[in-house]
C-alpha cells in the first residue's frame, strides 16, 4: 500500500503540462460543444450516460469501463467514443480532447479518477456520494476550489421538483424552526456474514486489478464485488447510508443550511472489517442555523423494518409512512416528505392542511421520472458553457458526503458518540481518525 497522496501524484504526472483553461465560463472549444469522457459505463453509468449525452451541445468522446461487456454495450451506441479500460490511461491520452469527465464507478474510485481529472483542469460530474473517505471529499473540494472548476455530485433528485419545493417550503418559516429530523430507508446495502474464503475464476471480460484499483487486494468472488454488491462492504462502498442516505439526506441538508454535525452515534452491531452493518439508527447533533433551534437532532434509520416506530413519524389517518423519506419536526408542524416524485405535506396537530405554493413559481410538477432526472445532467453541461451554475457542486457535496462519512464511521464504535471538530477534520477520540483517510494500493 502507498500514501494516497504519493499515488495522486503518481497518477496525475501529465498535469505538469502547460496549464488549460478551466471548463468554468464559456464554451471549452471553437466547436462550442462540450466533449466528454465517461469512466465507469455499466449499471448506473449506462444510465449516466443516456442523461449527460441527450444534452445536444454534448459530444461522447471517450468510454472507459474495466467490464469489457459493459464498454461494448456502451460503444454500440457511441461508435466514434474511443475505449478504454484503465481510467489513467484515456487522461492522460485524451487530456487535450476533452472538457469534462463524468465519473460513474463504485464509490473508492471516486476520488482517484476525479482528482486526476481536475488536475488537469476538467470540469467532473461525479455520482454520489462524492468519495469513500473524508479526506477525499475536502481535497476534490478544495482542487475545485482553486481551479475555479465546474463540478456536479450525482445526485439527481436535487433538481426535482418535489424537492425544490420543500426546500423552498421549509425556508419560507411554513413550520417555523426545525429541531428534529428523522429520515429512513429500509433498503441493506449490508452484510453480516463472514468474509468469504478462496477466490473464483475472474471472468473474461473483466480486469479484476483495475476494478480494485487502490483498494485492498481481494480474491474475485462471483456475486459479491463485481457489478452490484460492492456497495456493502468496507473496502469498496459506503452502506445504505452511502447509498440512498446522500439523496434522502439532501433535501433536509440544503433546506435547512447545515454544516457539518458536532456530534455523531450509530446504533449497530459490532463491526466485521468486511461489510458493513445490516441495520444502523444514527444520531447526529448540528449546529443549529436560521432554519433550527439552537442544535438539530438528526435521526437516520436503514435496514429491513426501518424506521422504528416513533411519535414523530405517526401519520394523519393511520396512514403508513413510505418506504423511503424523511420528515421535518418544527414549532409550529411537521413537513412530510416521501422518496420520491410526491409532494411534501403539512401536518397541523395531527391534520393535513393546505399549503399555498403558487407563490414560489414552479409550475406544475413533472412526473415522468426519465424527462426529469435529465435537469441535473443538463444543468452541469450548460454551467460548462457558460449558462447556468451548478446546485450540487463540491463545494455543497463534500460537506454532504462528509457528514454521511461520519454516520459511516460511527459504525465502527457501535453506541459511542464521536464527537467531531470540523476545524481540524479530526474526532477528540483519537481512535477514529485512523478511519477519515485510507492507504492506496499501487496498480
Amino acid at each position: 500500500m502507498i500514501k494516497r497522496r504519493t499515488f495522486l501524484k503518481k497518477a496525475s504526472i501529465a498535469a505538469t503540462t502547460a496549464f488549460l483553461p478551466s471548463c468554468s465560463v464559456s464554451a471549452p472549444n471553437e466547436s462550442n460543444r462540450l466533449r466528454i469522457a465517461q469512466i465507469g459505463v455499466g449499471g448506473m453509468g449506462a444510465s449516466d450516460l443516456n442523461s449527460i449525452s441527450s444534452h445536444k451541445m454534448v459530444d461522447i468522446v471517450a468510454l472507459c469501463d474495466v467490464d469489457s461487456n459493459a464498454l461494448k454495450k456502451s460503444s454500440v451506441l457511441f461508435p466514434n467514443a474511443k475505449t478504454f479500460a484503465d481510467y489513467r490511461v484515456l487522461l492522460s491520452e485524451m487530456q487535450d480532447e476533452i472538457d469534462a469527465v463524468v465519473i460513474s464507478t463504485p464509490d473508492h474510485t471516486h476520488a482517484p479518477a476525479s482528482i486526476m481529472a481536475m488536475n488537469l483542469n476538467k470540469a467532473v460530474y461525479c455520482q454520489k456520494p462524492l468519495t469513500h473517505h473524508i479526506s477525499e471529499a475536502r481535497e476534490m473540494n478544495s482542487i475545485a476550489k482553486e481551479k475555479n472548476l465546474v463540478t456536479q455530485m450525482g445526485i439527481q433528485v436535487h433538481s426535482f421538483y418535489d424537492y425544490k419545493l420543500a426546500t423552498l417550503l421549509i425556508k419560507s418559516g411554513i413550520i417555523g424552526k426545525v429541531s428534529t429530523v428523522h429520515a429512513w430507508s429500509p433498503k441493506n446495502w449490508g452484510y453480516d456474514g463472514l468474509k468469504p474464503s478462496g477466490s473464483d475464476p475472474i471472468p473474461k471480460s473483466l480486469d479484476w486489478n483495475l476494478w480494485l484499483g487502490t483498494a485492498k487486494k481481494h480474491g474475485y468472488k462471483k456475486d459479491l464485488y463485481h457489478p452490484f454488491n460492492w456497495r456493502k462492504l468496507v473496502d469498496f462502498g459506503c452502506g445504505t447510508l452511502g447509498d440512498m442516505g446522500v439523496h434522502i439526506f439532501d433535501t433536509p441538508y440544503n433546506a435547512l443550511q447545515l454544516d457539518v454535525p458536532k456530534t455523531v452515534t450509530n446504533e449497530c452491531r459490532e463491526p466485521n472489517e468486511f461489510g458493513y452493518p445490516e441495520k444502523n439508527k444514527v444520531t447526529y447533533i448540528f449546529p443549529g442555523t436560521e432554519q433550527t433551534t439552537d442544535e438539530l437532532k438528526w435521526i437516520w434509520y436503514d435496514g429491513i423494518g426501518a424506521p422504528e416506530k416513533h411519535l414523530d413519524l405517526e401519520l394523519p389517518n393511520n396512514e403508513e409512512l413510505h418506504d423511503q423519506g424523511a420528515i421535518f419536526i418544527g414549532e409550529k408542524g411537521r413537513l412530510y416528505l416521501p422518496h420520491f416524485m410526491i409532494e411534501p405535506k403539512l401536518i397541523v396537530d395531527g391534520q393535513y392542511q393546505k399549503m399555498d405554493i403558487e407563490k414560489f413559481n414552479l409550475g406544475k410538477p413533472v412526473r415522468d421520472y426519465d424527462k426529469e432526472e435529465k435537469f441535473h445532467y443538463h444543468e452541469f453541461v450548460d454551467a460548462c458553457l457558460g449558462n447556468d451554475t451548478c446546485s450540487a457542486p463540491f463545494s455543497y457535496a463534500s460537506r454532504l458526503t462528509e457528514t454521511i462519512l461520519l454516520g459511516v464511521i460511527a459504525g465502527r464504535f457501535p453506541g459511542e458518540t464521536l464527537n467531531w471538530d470540523k476545524n481540524l477534520a479530526r474526532f477528540k477520540e483519537e481512535k477514529a481518525n485512523k478511519f477519515i483517510s485510507g492507504t492506496y494500493r499501487d496498480f
